[in-house]
């Protein structure tokens, strides 16, 4: 389907799908280690980034400085930095003196002397400069953007997930790893605005024609979210309860952007119905225009979808249902709960985030259109599944899963909620796991055992399935003598998932297994049973009269 000349289109419009992680491997590398697993040199917890950048749009060239204050988790001589190796290490300081290092691929290994003691707290700083990578289609590939705006003024930004952070800054660039907090300072030539996360904090006019725009983030952060956003912006302001809506605009489309962005209050209370109140109310929530379509940094959300609905003014469902609402504030913004606040703890388990966060999707279709719209766009963008490779990466080499991982993900859980037959004990859950684990770093269990711990029914050979094996669980019908017979056909053993279908108008819960059971109902043909498509996402086939 991809391949034909007619859907040269859908490869356009569910680019989102495969935006923002790094591709899929098969075999790996010392690199990938050195990135993906948690080795000696990286036994340490970091409490803070100090990172003051100066940005020079005409030499697309950045120098600065990272402090990265830290607490050794056991007793480190030697310590782990990334930084990409285009990069120049300039010098590095540990209590006030330069440190030999060395550097393999991505990663820069730094001598401590004296070794930081475990449990010890201290602090490094990272001097560094060069001209990062720049993004040929960002966010589908890592790196920087340098661009104009339509008044001819520098426009930059930066997206970097999966390709890394240390793409730009140096860091601990693993996502099992936050800092508690974050202070940004962007230098930037006088008559431009830098806009990163957190709260604004000042700016200093300095003596080279360039401006410092500090920012601070007061909550834990992934690394691949902070960001400069570079412009001639223009800032208006709107209210959500507690909550500060600030946005950053190109100054042409500012009566475009406050009517587009409307539409964050209804989102907002509908996600603080669902999922709790946004996770980081003290640094506020921002809209943040780029030059590229759109990501889900922190608290400053990028915004490119060109003020208009669906993505890019298309319906990734082929629904229409997809086209009444701006899907770059609210799949990006539904980040804020779903990869921000609740982080996977290793890219392989990215679904955490992605799936988790195409479901959020459709719960904003039902907060206001209803249950029957969202359950129709979720059939829809079925569409975008190819059940070619399993969801779950391989673990220790920054090696994330299939980007099924998006609208499998988000169908899974529709299943689960329909195997959970109980919608208030459905949304109670959702929410609940959103809050117990608001700001923390877990992994693909921890969200099983949360979702399984609040039915009888054993959902883990349904997570095992979806998520561990490329194939959709089939469930067979066969006609044999004057009995209609059906079963699971699965990957996992054990597989025993509960479907609802329609018989004669009725509506009946079956709990098939992998060996041949009798339907009850007598009916003439495997073709009389309807199964509830839009609630289960599953394969099923009728075999030939035995």
């Amino acid at each position: 389907m991809r391949f034909s000349a007619y859907l040269l289109l859908m490869v356009f419009i569910t680019a989102p799908l495969q935006a923002q992680v790094v591709t899929n491997k098969i075999e790996f590398t010392e690199a990938d280690t050195l990135r993906g697993s948690l080795r000696p040199e990286r036994s340490y917890d970091v409490l803070k980034y100090n990172l003051q950048v100066k940005v020079e749009p005409e030499n697309k060239f950045i120098s600065g400085y990272n402090t990265i204050s830290f607490q050794a988790e056991e007793d480190l001589p030697v310590m782990q930095v990334d930084l990409f190796r285009n990069m120049k290490v300039d010098s590095i300081l540990f209590r006030g003196k330069r440190m030999d290092f060395d550097r393999q691929h991505d990663a820069v290994f730094i001598d401590l002397e004296p070794k930081v003691e475990k449990n010890a707290v201290d602090s490094i700083r990272f001097f560094y400069s060069g001209n990062p990578i720049v993004a040929k289609n960002a966010p589908w590939d890592g790196g920087f953007v340098f661009e104009k705006d339509e008044q001819g003024n520098p426009w930059i930004a930066v997206a970097v997930q999966g390709t890394g952070a240390s793409l730009w800054y140096p860091n601990k660039d693993h996502q099992s790893d936050e800092p508690e907090e974050v202070l940004i300072g962007v230098a930037v030539p006088n008559d431009l605005m830098n806009v990163s996360n957190g709260r604004f904090v000042g700016k200093e006019v300095l003596d080279d024609g360039f401006t410092r725009w500090n920012w601070k983030v007061n909550n834990p952060i992934n690394n691949y979210n902070i960001v400069v956003n570079i412009g001639n912006y223009v800032h208006f302001k709107d209210q959500f309860r507690h909550l500060d809506l600030d946005y950053y605009v190109l100054p042409y489309n500012l009566e475009k952007a406050k009517k587009q962005f409307e539409e964050v209050k209804f989102m907002m209370n509908c996600f603080y119905e669902k999922f709790g109140a946004y996770p980081f109310e003290e640094d506020g929530f921002k809209l943040v225009e780029t030059p590229y379509l759109g990501m889900e940094h922190q608290s400053a959300v990028a915004y490119g979808n060109q003020y208009k609905m669906g993505y890019l003014g298309n319906d990734l469902s082929g629904t229409g249902i997809g086209l009444k609402w701006d899907f770059i504030i609210i799949h990006e913004t539904g980040h804020e709960w779903f990869g921000n606040s609740i982080t996977a703890e290793d890219i392989a388990d990215m679904w955490i985030h992605e799936g988790f966060t195409a479901y959020s999707e459709a719960v904003y279709i039902e907060c206001r259109w209803g249950k029957e719209e969202a359950l129709e766009y979720l059939k829809g963008v079925r569409n975008n599944i190819s059940n070619t490779k399993k969801i779950i990466g391989t673990y220790g080499v920054n090696s994330e899963g299939s980007g099924d991982m998006y609208y499998k993900g988000s169908n899974l859980l529709n299943n689960i909620r329909s195997i959970y037959n109980d919608d208030e004990l459905w949304w109670k859950t959702l929410k609940d796991y959103s809050e117990a684990n608001r700001h923390k770093i877990i992994t693909t269990q921890t969200t099983e055992d949360f979702f399984n711990a609040a039915i009888e029914y054993d959902l883990e050979p349904v997570f095992d399935q979806y998520l561990r094996h490329a194939a959709l669980p089939e469930l067979q019908f066969k006609k044999e003598g004057d009995h209609i017979l059906y079963k699971w056909q699965a990957d996992v053993d054990g597989f025993n998932m509960p479907v609802d279908v329609i018989i004669k108008g009725k509506e009946i819960r079956l709990y098939p297994n992998q060996k041949w059971q009798k339907l009850k109902q007598q009916i003439n043909s495997p073709e009389e049973v309807q199964v509830k498509e839009k609630e289960f996402y599953i394969k099923r086939t009728n075999l030939k009269q035995v």
